[in-house]
């Protein structure tokens, strides 16, 4: 699967995708994840991307041309392939396990990263799909956000985590909180494990845990109950 990430930022892509699971699943091919700064696509003598607002208004727009440009190269790029076009904007709709489960039956994803007030909004009528937040907060530019789809979405494709069991029996892939876990030692500073976990009574432990998980839901997140 492919990330492209369309960015003023590229080093805070690397940054973040480069380590840990996501590093090693693009070292060894699994997914693909390339940061493109669209300042190189600008007409610009000054190489700038940014104006004032038609009507007046505080801040700078990012302008339309080089992101547009950028944009379509990528998908030139990407020909033939079922690519999904997304803006990370905190006027989107609120990402959740569900719509990175839907975005990984994708082939890639064009990632859209605004900054400074924002874009044009012909940047998104002609470059996005959709948008996407995550969540009710302003950032100052869409980088880390893309970051999160990308971590989020990738870990779903086959070949970057280990074993798909990982991810079958984690928080949100069943509408609940994933329950509490534990390992050595037995007792810690007066806290022990519970007694269940350490049975051996494979039944009783996926009683336990769901009775666990329904608990922390419904005192966090009561509304993930209701649904």
């Amino acid at each position: 699967m492919t990330f492209d990430i369309v960015t003023l930022f590229p080093e805070m892509i690397s940054a973040v995708l480069g380590t840990s699971i996501t590093g090693r699943a693009a070292a060894k091919g699994a997914v693909t994840i390339t940061a493109h700064n669209f300042r190189a696509y600008t007409h610009d003598r000054h190489n700038r991307v940014d104006d004032t607002p038609y009507g007046g208004g505080k801040g700078m727009l990012l302008t339309v041309p080089p992101i547009y440009e950028c944009c379509d190269t990528v998908m030139k790029l990407r020909e033939g392939r079922k690519i999904r076009r997304i803006y990370m904007s905190p006027q989107g709709k609120t990402f959740t396990q569900e719509d990175a489960k839907r975005l990984s039956g994708y082939d890639g994803l064009l990632l859209i990263c605004g900054h400074y007030e924002g874009v044009d909004q012909r940047v998104i009528d002609l470059c996005a799909d959709e948008e996407i937040s995550i969540g009710d907060y302003v950032l100052t530019g869409g980088e880390i956000p893309a970051c999160i789809v990308c971590d989020a979405v990738s870990r779903l494709v086959p070949g970057v985590l280990a074993d798909e069991e990982c991810f079958k029996s984690e928080t949100f892939e069943d509408g609940l909180f994933e329950y509490p876990q534990y390992t050595r030692p037995e007792e810690f500073m007066g806290l022990r494990i519970p007694e269940v976990l350490t049975t051996g009574h494979h039944a009783k432990i996926t009683e336990w845990r769901r009775g666990e998980a329904e608990k922390k839901t419904e005192r966090v997140r009561p509304d993930l109950m209701n649904r």
